[in-house]
């Protein structure tokens, strides 16, 4: 099997970075590697990930750069780029491998459904699956993944203070629409519940 990384961008996230990584635990397993990048957490953060990560390093604060970092000390062929707010679902790894190499695509994205309490999440959920579909443009909540030739082609994330994941997939797209994935990642709707559902999209 293709050696995969994935890539986990933490900031202040002690309250749920351990059930997140445990969750990768099944795809440490089967030999995949686990890299969490610290953006300077002033929590417990990088105690909580270090036993539950292969590698653990620390980057400049941002997305961006922290993924950018995390894909610099990776050693997997293809790389998966996961907020820790965001859970991947069973056989991921297998969907990830065999859907890029039927497709001969270079980079993808799952489906997404939004946790939480307003009624909204579901119909926003919907509506990013369908406009990822529709342009070709997907978020970093619906876990994009990539061959590291695609990675490194494009010239990694921007280093940008939002929307790094819609810049990216754009300088994907010019080697190939994305694999959508109908298999669903699940992520938390704590951003849109935070902040209102019409100023966070």
């Amino acid at each position: 099997m293709q050696a995969l990384s994935i890539i986990v961008p933490v900031l202040d996230e002690a309250t749920t970075i351990v059930d997140a990584l445990t969750t990768l635990a099944p795809y440490r397993a089967c030999g995949a590697e686990v890299i969490v990048v610290d953006g300077g957490s002033r929590d417990e953060t990088p105690i909580l990930a270090q036993p539950l990560a292969d590698r653990l390093i620390a980057a400049p604060r941002g997305r961006g750069s922290q993924m950018n970092a995390g894909a610099g000390a990776a050693r997997g062929d293809l790389l998966v780029f996961l907020h820790a707010d965001t859970v991947l679902p069973p056989d991921a790894d297998r969907l990830m491998i065999d859907g890029l190499a039927r497709s001969r695509r270079a980079w993808g994205r799952f489906n997404v459904t939004i946790e939480g309490r307003n009624p909204l999440l579901p119909v926003i959920a919907a509506l990013m699956n369908l406009r990822s579909r529709l342009t070709g443009i997907a978020t970093g909540d619906q876990a994009l993944f990539m061959t590291r030739a695609a990675f490194e082609a494009v010239g990694g994330f921007p280093d940008i203070p939002l929307m790094e994941d819609i810049v990216m997939s754009g300088r994907l797209k010019r080697l190939g629409r994305p694999l959508c994935l109908a298999a669903r990642v699940r992520t938390s709707g704590r951003r849109w519940e935070k902040h209102g559902i019409v100023r966070t999209i």
